[in-house]
């Protein structure tokens, strides 16, 4: 099979990290696009020197031409952690939801290119409905904290369908459930980074609210082989499609068991955040059923991989 030539945005990120390794053991070329805001070098340290690689620093509000066919585009850029969103990236957030979104757009336009969009389970707000199925319009909070991000992947979803519709673009969405793994950042405020730095630390672990709030954990390996199999998928699958690992777990299960796999650091509990689900469980009923796909890695097994990488980082 010929190598294909495909742009990951966000591609320094934790999950556009991941994905470019992905693509380069299947012995495609990767473009590599990123402003690096949120993202590290370190993250594609491995990569830099591979024959296949090509990083490119650009952030995707401003238009981006590339000469060489592009046949497939991973949209992934976008600040995900609410510490940076719902801070000072927040106005870059949302316009990298909609200028971003409409540059690679017209991008994948140009080049024929079939396009995927990292939406979110975010785009279900404070769910009502539970489990979380493709068919909820979500519960959002469109002048809150975190409308940048929820509201920005809504609109990103949008002009993906719109394109589709009008344009005739090849689109792929998929609505990503919380994830976790090697080259998360240290600071990025998520649970379970958080969780497992603060407690490798020996600094009290945080937990906002009392912890009853609940999450669906995916180990990241899994994540990405979902994301390229949708993406490979057929042409009349343009989803959204759920993508995440069903066991749900409450924040302080996952603090309790982070603590007892690391013995150190104690448990403390803080002021629940503006709008902060109360529970997120994915329907991936879609994702079995046209990607032929559920995740394999236990709570457990991921935990452990994704505290060793964190050790290590920590000593370094």
């Amino acid at each position: 099979m010929d190598s294909k030539t495909i742009l990951v945005t966000g591609g320094t990120g934790f999950l556009g990290s991941n994905l470019c390794e992905y693509l380069i053991c299947r012995n495609e070329r990767v473009i590599c696009l990123d402003n690096n805001r949120t993202g590290s070098f370190d993250n594609i340290a491995a990569l830099r020197c591979h024959p296949n690689f090509v990083f490119i620093s650009h952030d995707i509000c401003e238009s981006f031409e590339f000469e060489e066919k592009i046949d497939q585009i991973y949209n992934l850029a976008c600040s995900a952690s609410p510490i940076h969103y719902q801070g000072k990236a927040a106005l870059s957030t949302i316009k990298t939801c909609s200028y971003g979104v409409i540059n690679m757009l017209e991008l994948a336009k140009k080049h024929n290119a079939r396009i995927l969009q990292a939406s979110t389970s975010e785009v279900y707000g404070n769910p009502l409905l539970h489990p979380q199925t493709e068919e909820y319009f979500g519960n959002v909070n469109p002048i809150g904290v975190r409308a940048c991000y929820d509201e920005g992947k809504r609109i990103s979803e949008t002009l993906f369908f719109d394109y589709h519709r009008q344009e005739g673009i090849e689109i792929k969405i998929v609505r990503v459930f919380n994830t976790y793994g090697p080259k998360m950042s240290i600071n990025d405020g998520r649970a379970v980074s958080n969780f497992i730095c603060r407690s490798l630390l020996g600094a009290d672990i945080e937990i906002y609210g009392d912890g009853s709030q609940t999450r669906s954990f995916c180990y990241v390996d899994d994540l990405i082989e979902a994301m390229v199999r949708m993406m490979d998928s057929s042409q009349k699958i343009t989803g959204p499609i759920n993508i995440g690992n069903p066991a749900e777990v409450t924040i302080k299960e996952l603090a309790e068991e982070i603590k007892h796999k690391i013995n150190r650091g104690r448990i403390v509990y803080r002021q629940l955040p503006q709008d902060d689900p109360v529970r997120r469980k994915p329907d991936i009923t879609r994702a079995a059923r046209y990607l032929d796909w559920t995740p394999k890695t236990e709570l457990g097994e991921g935990l452990e991989k994704t505290i060793a990488y964190f050790r290590a980082k920590l000593e370094n």
